[in-house]
């Protein structure tokens, strides 16, 4: 009932912050838009100070410097616009001779199929006036509008207040926000709580370093696009070509719909211009080659990264804010998305939303295993282990992905998350994925022989029987017991794997093996050496029992203890002795090593052994008895 109704609290809480950002939005868009112009010019503030200008000085420069230059580009594209609007009427043949061009072009086609829809649609048109009864036509008298010239002006006035009234909270709040930098920054720390500020003051740094380095990429990628485009315009002759270049640098800051509102504009000049079609073609050539490249290869290597949002977080919050504010949120919907990101990194409350939002992966590539092994998807988990291996090991992939995923269905059966049932499925399509591995691994190994060598680079390979011992070239000379659940043979299999790929065969006995009914049916006349497995410690019972029992059928193999997820120390080191045991391992790569270095032949020379060990090759510290 608890969880209900802390559900519904956030709902509502979440419901009534969305109203009040819509109902209230006059006051917080310039709030929003002073504080983002606040990020940006905040840098520059401090290098002037750091020149020995007053704080208040130095935030009144940049201030009036950045809203003169945003209102000398305003004024400029302004006239740009007046002067075009002025050239219209005469491109007005142009268009007037294309038209003509496309609807005279003969009675078939397309061009001939509109108009004799066109000549129906008034044949009816004409019908219908006909069969209507007359009537009386309707008087219309003009009068002047009432008042005198004060109304008039405040008509005029009236459409303007808006904009200017917002231009001038805008310029208030930017300067109030640089000059009460560091006591705003207290009193966000206060409201978050004076214990926790560690956390507060990374969240704030945080943010001021995302939104400075988003912006200023963002201002270097879309300059360096009107640049071009207001160039490539020049060339191409499309009148005022700076102009619609530095509306498409503008507009670009408009996630998606920005580049094709830029490119509307010059395209339909260029057709009213250009008595033919190449002016259009070369503009539309222009801007989408110019913008595939920076949206496909610049912005993702600079500003994909700066920002930390997903794709699907850009899309969403573009249409949430720009639902919310308007255009002008679509030109906020980023900034504002990576303040939410950030706070949901920094406070743990608001993790949801760097989870939901953020660029990192939602799954560990463990957590991301495990899943797809409940639900008995294997392929996923196959391309992701070829391309692990591609720059890691194999042994690297049992202990970065398939151990801890392991790790993670233990503690989940402990806690009773996870039935005996899907525990099992879980088990056996570790199994199967292990098969898969194995058999691509073989394939890549005949195919491809540099990606074989990354994949297997930390240990050894041995590809003839004389490079083994004599007690190891046998069919089965490692034998791997599950001392428990199906999880221990799981991890097991794993092992059994990993060894086999570099040279070495095994096979795999559940613990009912070791049963005083199947025991003496248990063949171990060929075995060099036994791991045991085990993901855990928590039953030592079980392992001593495997120990004992095996040790008494084959008292000249050697006993590994793998305890896979048992940490480095003391309670490790007795449990071996406790099974008088040969060796311990907390990872597969340690047992693998271990493994290998016993199946080393001591009869092969030097040479041999150095081919087939790695140069870099140490034995594990758990070598010591």
């Amino acid at each position: 009932m608890n969880s209900y109704s802390s559900v519904l609290n956030t709902l509502l809480v979440a419901v009534v912050i969305v109203a009040c950002l819509f109902f209230a939005r006059e006051v917080f868009i310039p709030i929003t838009l002073a504080g983002i112009l606040s990020f940006m010019l905040a840098p520059v503030v401090r290098m002037l100070q750091r020149l020995r200008l007053p704080r208040g000085l130095a935030v009144v420069v940049v201030a009036l410097l950045a809203f003169a230059a945003i209102f000398a580009l305003g004024t400029l594209m302004a006239r740009e616009v007046t002067q075009l609007a002025g050239d219209l009427p005469r491109y007005q043949a142009t268009i007037s001779a294309k038209i003509q061009r496309f609807s005279g072009s003969g009675e078939r086609g397309t061009a001939g199929t509109l108009r004799r829809a066109e000549e129906v649609i008034e044949d009816l048109n004409k019908e219908i006036s006909k069969a209507q009864p007359a009537q009386a036509l309707i008087p219309v008298e003009v009068h002047e509008p009432s008042g005198g010239p004060l109304q008039t002006l405040s008509r005029l006035i009236t459409p303007l207040l808006s904009p200017l009234a917002m231009t001038g909270l805008i310029v208030v709040f930017v300067i109030f926000i640089l000059i009460q930098r560091e006591d705003l920054r207290n009193r966000l720390i206060r409201l978050a709580g004076s214990t926790d500020i560690p956390h507060t003051t990374a969240a704030i740094d945080d943010a001021a370093h995302r939104l400075s380095r988003l912006f200023l990429t963002q201002l270097i990628i879309n300059s360096g696009f009107a640049i071009i485009i207001g160039l490539g315009l020049w060339r191409i002759g499309v009148p005022s070509p700076f102009l619609w270049g530095i509306l498409a640098g503008i507009l670009r800051f408009i996630p998606y719909i920005g580049s094709i509102l830029g490119l509307v504009f010059p395209v339909v000049l260029a057709l009213s211009v250009d008595p033919g079609w190449s002016m259009v073609l070369w503009t539309l050539a222009l801007f989408l080659s110019l913008e595939a490249l920076t949206s496909q290869v610049v912005e993702p290597v600079f500003v994909g990264h700066s920002t930390g949002l997903s794709p699907v977080a850009v899309v969403l919050s573009a249409t949430f804010w720009a639902w919310l504010w308007g255009p002008i949120g679509l030109v906020l919907a980023t900034p504002l998305t990576v303040m939410l990101v950030v706070l949901g990194r920094h406070i743990e409350a608001f993790k949801f939303l760097e989870i939901l939002l953020g660029v990192e992966p939602a799954l560990s590539d463990a957590e991301n295993f495990y899943q797809r092994m409940l639900a008995r998807d294997p392929i996923e988990a196959v391309e992701q282990a070829k391309s692990f291996m591609t720059t890691h090991s194999l042994s690297d992939y049992c202990d970065e992905i398939a151990r801890p995923a392991l790790i993670l269905a233990q503690k989940d059966i402990d806690r009773g998350v996870l039935e005996k049932d899907k525990a099992r499925i879980f088990c056996e399509t570790v199994d199967n994925l292990f098969i898969d591995v194995a058999h691509e691994h073989w394939i890549t190994r005949k195919e491809d022989h540099a990606m074989s060598i990354a994949a297997t680079a930390k240990l050894p390979i041995f590809e003839q029987p004389d490079q083994l011992a004599l007690n190891w070239r046998s069919n089965e000379p490692l034998l791997l017991v599950g001392v428990r659940s199906d999880l221990d043979e799981a991890a097991a299999t794993v092992l059994a794997t990993l060894t086999e790929i570099h040279g070495v065969k095994a096979r795999v006995e559940r613990l009912e093996a070791l049963g005083a009914a199947n025991l003496g049916k248990l063949d171990l006349s060929t075995t060099a050496l036994i791991c045991l497995s085990s993901i855990d410690m928590k039953t030592p019972a079980h392992i001593q029992y495997a120990a004992r029992r095996l040790r008494s059928r084959a008292p000249e193999a050697k006993i590994v203890l793998g305890v896979w997820s048992a940490a480095d120390g003391k309670p490790l080191i007795e449990l071996k002795n406790a099974v008088n045991a040969d060796y311990v391992a907390r990872t597969f790569h340690e047992a693998a090593t271990i493994i290998l270095q016993e199946a080393i032949a001591t009869q092969v020379a030097p040479a041999d052994i150095t081919s087939a060990l790695p140069a870099d090759f140490v034995p594990p510290l758990s070598f010591a008895t």
